[in-house]
């Protein structure tokens, strides 16, 4: 699913909002996640997951062209963690086995 799916699916679902209110509503939503995500905040959606920021050490690898070591810096990174009911209703959705 798309941002705009995800728009065209609010809109849909909600009768009373225009395509734009859809639009902004999801924007907004979006904005305030990255915005905390950015400062270093931890968000929590019950029902369906975790957000935060992982820190991932400076460390040493590898050009896989030329095999030379190649120094890769410490970096903050955004981490998704789903929550027990996401877990559960993703693993009652199996595909069909053909």
């Amino acid at each position: 699913m798309t941002r705009s799916d995800l728009v065209e699916d609010l809109a849909a679902r909600f009768e009373q909002l225009t395509q734009r209110d859809a639009e902004h509503a999801v924007k907004t939503i979006l904005d305030a996640v990255s915005d905390a995500l950015v400062r270093g905040h931890r968000i929590e959606i019950r029902g369906f997951g975790s957000f935060s920021v992982s820190h991932r050490p400076p460390r040493l690898g590898r050009n896989p062209r030329s095999g030379e070591a190649v120094h890769i810096p410490e970096k903050r990174v955004p981490h998704f963690k789903p929550g027990k009911a996401l877990r559960e209703a993703v693993d009652q959705q199996r595909p069909q086995e053909a």
